[in-house]
């Protein structure tokens, strides 16, 4: 933790290459590899792991994490914390490759108010394969916007709901969606037009290739082997004081490829998970 002008923010930032649970074609629980947690101090983190292998069923070449907080810098700014996670040589059953895959989350805390800057600059797909077919993803960076005025939150900015609509409305209106997605999505439209304090999203608005299987926006659906996600983000906001009229605190979550297997393989499999947030008081 760090003081300035009489306040004191504590971090806090998690990051996992990989995690879950398989349960076919064997049962077996994937503990969190190259896991990185930061001190509520803040300073630096970083985790590397070599080769890991689950039979042949997935695997990857190499990983690693990092985490930091310190103190901006720059005189007319407050707190910044980083995460990364990077993954190399990824291989699920041979239907999901990648060359690399990195997700970064930068929060950039204030020195007056709370609600964060965030950035997820450096994110990126290198060589990302379905069937060994290349898979194009149109990459948004920016999709989550700069930071509201007057410290408002991000899950009621105009501009940001007006997107996370329309993203999700291109994934609801196609007629072939599956019955499981259709309701999940529409669950997340129906609560975009309410008072809320959590959205998700992703920082990928399409993908295309001649993979087999469908695409709805950032969702992939690949027959017998199951549901791929990619580039989902989940902001929070928490911690609301009633005193200062602001949540003090914002999480943001994001997930480079989230795996919902079925068929082949049975198992829930996030790559690439990270998250930040942090505290200041008062």
């Amino acid at each position: 933790m760090t003081e300035v002008n009489g306040r004191t923010h504590h971090y806090n930032a998690e990051a996992t290459a990989l995690s879950g649970h398989l349960r076919l074609p064997l049962d077996q629980l994937i503990k969190p590899q190259s896991h990185a947690i930061l001190s509520p101090e803040g300073g630096y983190l970083s985790q590397r792991v070599g080769e890991y292998r689950i039979e042949s069923v997935l695997a990857f070449r190499s990983a690693y994490t990092q985490v930091a907080g310190n103190r901006s810098t720059k005189p007319a700014q407050g707190w910044s914390t980083l995460v990364t996670t990077a993954i190399e040589g990824l291989n699920v059953l041979d239907i999901v490759t990648a060359d690399r895959i990195v997700g970064q989350t930068i929060l950039e805390h204030p020195l007056e108010g709370y609600i964060p800057a965030i950035s997820f600059l450096g994110t990126r797909f290198e060589n990302l394969r379905i069937a060994g077919h290349p898979v194009d993803v149109d990459l948004d960076l920016g999709f989550v916007g700069t930071k509201p005025a007057n410290d408002a939150i991000y899950t009621r900015d105009a501009s940001l709901v007006a997107r996370v609509m329309s993203q999700l409305n291109r994934i609801g209106e196609r007629h072939d969606l599956p019955p499981d997605l259709r309701e999940r999505y529409n669950r997340l439209s129906s609560a975009l037009g309410t008072p809320q304090e959590e959205i998700e999203c992703s920082l990928v608005n399409r993908v295309t290739g001649a993979y087999p299987g469908l695409s709805f926006g950032h969702v992939i659906t690949v027959p017998d082997f199951g549901t791929i996600t990619l580039g989902k983000v989940n902001l929070k906001h928490e911690d609301y004081t009633t005193e200062a009229g602001v949540h003090k605190k914002t999480t943001v979550r994001l997930t480079m490829i989230d795996l919902h297997m079925g068929c082949l393989a049975d198992g829930d499999v996030p790559v690439g998970t990270g998250s930040a947030n942090g505290t200041t008081s008062p």
